[in-house]
């Protein structure tokens, strides 16, 4: 039998167990649960990665799995409360990319996240690189069933998607009902015609982006986020000299967090006698 992904949002819902026996000398250790996890992406083990255990005692018995984008103050709460110790976190727990406590010595906010993981227990492991490497990859996987772009992307695993030619004004309509609380960044008219857009989830850097850019057939992208003074300004300049071209950030978070819907609905066909849920982080500003 396979367990319920919970998708735990506002209401405290518990997670449904497996009938498999959840006893602790059955349980098996967050290393062991980390290691059948990079061995179902099918990648051979990266020698340079960032998807680590951040803090923890990788022979911790496992008694319930969360994935989730950020894990942050209230998600391991969250964790907590439902019973669960392993984190599996897609971007950093400790503010920088390579999650470097060295930093934050004597930083209250640090220390105080640092000992709630240690008191409880918790294991918090990176599902970076990884994730990425699941057939499709797994973060595009998820954030084009959330958009429902199935239909329109060129093939399965491409960042290209073809519409019926629309307005910017349009696209912009309908992401905004995919993320009703949140604003975009956008540079470009309006009114220019769209027919061919590109998703880049995340923050893979200004060049990864102007090189989509740079394809004629791409009308715009659809991305995470950037530095303001890259994209947005090759963007502004294009739009200045008349070409059809228009970017539209969504937000980091937005862009990725689910992806890891897509990883915990994934981990679900082999992860089968421990909890699993998905706990999601959401974006970590508002706009005024």
């Amino acid at each position: 039998m396979k367990n319920t992904i919970v998708y735990y949002f506002i209401i405290l819902i518990p997670l449904v167990l497996s009938s498999q026996s959840t006893a602790k000398n059955n349980l098996k250790s967050a290393q062991e649960i980390i290691d059948q996890i990079i061995l179902e992406t099918g990648t051979e083990p990266l020698k340079s990665t960032v998807d680590k255990i951040i803090v923890g005692d990788p022979k911790t018995p496992v008694k319930g799995v969360v994935s989730c984008m950020f894990a942050t103050m209230e998600v391991l709460e969250k964790a907590v409360a439902i019973n669960a110790n392993l984190i599996i976190t897609h971007e950093p727990t400790f503010y920088n990319h390579f999650d470097n406590t060295e930093p934050f010595k004597d930083d209250p906010i640090f220390e105080t996240k640092m000992k709630y993981i240690l008191d409880y227990d918790l294991v918090v492991w990176r599902f970076h690189d990884y994730v990425h490497r699941i057939k499709n990859d797994g973060i595009l996987m998820g954030m084009v069933k959330k958009l429902g772009w199935e239909e329109q992307q060129i093939e399965k695993g491409s960042l290209k998607f073809n519409f019926p030619t629309m307005s910017l004004a349009d696209l912009l309509k309908n992401l905004k009902k995919t993320f009703p609380k949140n604003s975009f960044y956008v540079v470009g008219k309006p009114e220019m015609p769209v027919t061919s857009v590109a998703l880049v989830p995340g923050a893979p850097g200004s060049m990864r982006q102007i090189n989509l850019l740079q394809d004629p057939e791409i009308d715009v992208l659809v991305g995470g986020e950037v530095s303001q003074w890259e994209t947005y300004e090759y963007v502004r300049d294009a739009v200045q000299q008349n070409k059809n071209k228009a970017i539209v950030f969504i937000g980091h978070v937005n862009s990725e967090e689910s992806g890891m819907i897509y990883a915990a609905e994934w981990m679900q066909n082999f992860i089968k006698d421990i909890p699993l849920a998905f706990i999601p982080s959401d974006s970590s500003y508002w706009s005024y």
